[in-house]
C-alpha cells in the first residue's frame, strides 16, 4: 500500500456506526450482564471427558494399571472444576435473586458437576454397547480402535450421550451447546433432550437429525440423511409455537432405517423390527417387522449421441 494512503480513512465512522446499533438492536446482545458460558470452555470439557471414557486413545496415552487412577484422577478433578464453572455461567444469569455471583447458584452448579460424574461407569457401559454395535454392523470396521479414533457417528453418539444426562439433570445452555458442537463437526444434529436407547448405530452419519422428542429403542440401525423430525409445529391462539408436545417419531427396538429416510410426526411409531428403505417418507405408523420401500423408479438409458430424448422414443411428453 503506498506510503502516502491512510488505511484508517473511514474507520471510526464504522465502528460508530455499529455501536449504535447495540442499542436500536438489542436483543441479540449480551452486554452489561452476567457472563455466559464459553465454547471455549466447553470443548475442554469434552476433550477431558473424551480422555476419561475412552482412557488411552485422547489426550495422554501411555496408561498403565499403575498410573491409571492417579492420571485419570487428576482429570476428572479438572473436569469437575471445569463442568461446574460452565454449569454455573449456565444457570446464574437466570438467577433473580441477586445481581452479582450467587452463591446458591454456585453450589448447585458444583453439585450437578459432582452427580455428572458419578454417571460417568454407566454412560461408559452405555458407550461401549455403541461401539460394539458400529463393529458388528460396519464389514469394513478393522476393529474396535478405529471405531473410536474415526468413526463420526460414535462421536456424535458419544457427544450426546454426556449432554442428554446434562440435559435429564435440567442444565440450561450446556447441553445445546455440546450437541451442536458436535453437529458442526460431524455433520450428525442429534438433539440432547431425545431418548436413545443402548447399541445406537449410525454409519457415515452425514446429514442426520434426531429432533428433542424422538424416542429410539434398542439395537437400532441409522444410515446417513436419515431425518426423524417434526411433521408440523403446532401454534397457540397468538401464532407462536407450542413447546414441550411430542413432536418426533419413536422407534421401537431393533429397526434399521436406510439412508435419505424421512419420518415424521409425534404419533409416527415404527414397530420393533421393522425396516425402512432408502429414501422412503413415513409420516404414520408401522406395524411391528414391517418393510416399508418406495417403489423402484423407472430408469432411462440413453445414448449420448442419440438426437431423440428417451422420453420421446418411449412416447412421453
Amino acid at each position: 500500500m503506498p506510503a502516502e494512503s491512510n488505511p484508517d480513512r473511514g474507520i471510526p465512522e464504522i465502528i460508530d456506526d455499529i455501536v449504535q446499533t447495540y442499542d436500536a438492536i438489542s436483543r441479540i446482545n449480551h452486554l452489561g450482564r452476567r457472563a455466559l458460558p464459553s465454547r471455549e470452555a466447553v470443548g475442554e470439557v469434552l476433550d477431558g471427558l473424551r480422555e476419561i471414557l475412552y482412557p488411552g486413545y485422547f489426550g495422554r496415552r501411555n496408561f498403565t494399571r499403575e498410573n491409571i487412577r492417579f492420571h485419570i484422577g487428576d482429570r476428572i478433578w479438572q473436569v469437575h472444576r471445569l463442568l461446574g464453572e460452565q454449569v454455573y455461567l449456565s444457570i446464574v444469569h437466570g438467577c433473580r435473586h441477586t445481581s452479582g455471583q450467587c452463591h446458591t447458584c454456585a453450589d448447585v452448579a458444583t453439585d450437578l458437576a459432582t452427580e455428572f460424574l458419578r454417571r460417568i461407569p454407566r454412560l461408559r457401559e452405555l458407550l461401549e454397547g455403541d461401539v460394539q454395535a458400529l463393529y458388528d454392523g460396519d464389514p469394513a470396521a478393522k476393529g474396535l480402535e478405529e471405531i473410536i479414533f474415526s468413526y463420526p457417528g460414535l462421536e456424535a453418539v458419544t457427544v450426546y450421550r454426556i449432554a442428554h444426562e446434562l440435559w435429564e439433570m435440567r442444565v440450561p445452555l450446556l447441553p445445546r451447546i455440546m450437541t451442536e458442537m458436535a453437529h458442526s463437526a460431524t455433520g450428525i444434529d442429534i438433539h440432547p433432550g431425545a431418548r436413545i436407547g443402548r447399541r445406537f448405530f449410525i454409519d457415515h452419519g452425514t446429514g442426520v437429525v434426531v429432533g428433542e422428542t424422538t424416542e429410539i429403542g434398542d439395537n437400532v440401525k441409522m444410515y446417513q440423511g436419515v431425518t426423524l423430525g417434526a411433521l408440523s409445529f403446532p401454534k397457540d391462539e397468538k401464532g407462536e409455537l407450542i413447546r414441550g408436545r411430542k413432536r418426533h417419531p419413536t422407534v421401537g427396538d431393533n429397526v434399521t432405517i436406510y439412508s435419505g429416510a424421512t419420518l415424521l410426526g409425534g404419533e409416527t411409531v415404527v414397530g420393533a423390527g421393522s425396516t425402512i428403505g432408502g429414501n422412503v417418507w413415513l409420516t404414520h405408523s408401522v406395524p411391528p417387522n414391517a418393510v416399508v420401500m418406495i417403489e423402484e423408479p423407472a430408469l432411462l438409458v440413453s445414448d449420448k449421441a442419440a438426437k431423440t430424448h428417451p422420453k420421446d422414443r418411449l412416447g412421453g411428453g
